[in-house]
């Protein structure tokens, strides 16, 4: 993580599954139980924000091929959380992100959620754009809640893996990374993880550029991230990929498509509770109390 001041704002990033935004994205539909609520990952969005269930919040569906029927879905959710003041907007091009009402809501909102579908939508239509310098500033300055799910997770830091099938993915060239939204630098970001079997696409991103800190969210998991901490929430597992101390790799040496070797890539797993220091690099394990039954 830089040297700089920490951002006042918090990020809360989702792997995807729970959340409609990316589930919705399936063949399989929404899902009857949304099995979130027992974990508590759109409570916690409402509790860190400013003002709790009274807060603004903006849904982003930007990145889905179903907006409307996911922004439904958003309301719905926050409304068995007693949250009232939830907007959606469905920003579609970049003519739309430049909108003074869009950017003025924005300015407004104390929650901005990106829903799951294509991080690449969410890279080309918002950045640069007024919206996206409003964030930055907000999410540096003030004490918005940022959250992304699936696409809105993967989008959340600078640089953003966009494309890549998993089998493949310790084939040189077969991972695609470009810039994304940027709340967060030194790190980058992937969903559906553990059910997709996306380690590869970490590997090479981490091999690749080995002073990113890869993350690999699993779906019904997410990490809240706030001064320069991260905590792991939900029901699943947080992979954390870090190269730092990576001792050799012949990326440079094979041809475009040949399997790439890496040797001493260190991998930590986080769970419910865990926190992960950003700028020391440090991993603390919660150990909880275990109950004894009769």
């Amino acid at each position: 993580m830089n040297k700089r001041m920490a951002p006042k704002g918090k990020l809360i990033i989702i792997g995807g599954a729970i959340d409609t935004g990316s589930f919705a994205e399936t063949q399989f539909g929404l899902p009857q139980n949304m099995n979130f609520f027992e974990r508590g990952i759109l409570k916690r969005i409402t509790t860190e924000s400013a003002k709790g269930s009274d807060s603004r919040f903006e849904i982003m569906t930007t990145a889905s091929l179903i907006p409307e029927k996911v922004g439904e879905e958003y309301i719905k959710a926050f409304a068995q959380l007693d949250v009232h003041d939830v907007g959606v907007l469905n920003i579609g091009n970049r003519e739309e992100a430049s909108n003074p009402a869009y950017a003025e809501r924005i300015k407004n909102a104390d929650v901005v959620i990106f829903t799951g579908g294509d991080q690449l939508r969410l890279s080309s239509i918002f950045g640069g754009t007024e919206i996206h310098r409003i964030l930055l500033d907000k999410y540096e300055n003030t004490s918005i809640v940022i959250a992304g799910t699936s696409a809105g997770a993967a989008a959340s830091s600078k640089n953003m893996i966009y494309q890549g099938s998993s089998k493949d993915a310790l084939l040189k060239g077969e991972v695609k990374i470009t810039g994304g939204l940027g709340f967060i630098d030194d790190v980058i970001v992937d969903t559906h993880f553990v059910q997709r079997g996306r380690i590869g696409r970490l590997l090479y991103a981490a091999a690749s550029n080995p002073g990113i800190l890869g993350i690999g969210l699993g779906e019904d998991t997410g990490l809240y991230i706030f001064e320069g901490q991260m905590e792991a929430i939900g029901s699943g597992m947080v992979i954390l990929v870090d190269g730092r101390h990576m001792a050799d790799t012949n990326l440079t040496d094979v041809e475009m498509g040949q399997p790439v070797s890496i040797k001493n890539m260190v991998v930590h797993v986080m769970c419910d509770g865990d926190t992960y220091d950003l700028a020391n690099h440090q991993l603390v394990i919660h150990h909880p109390r275990v109950v004894a039954t009769e």
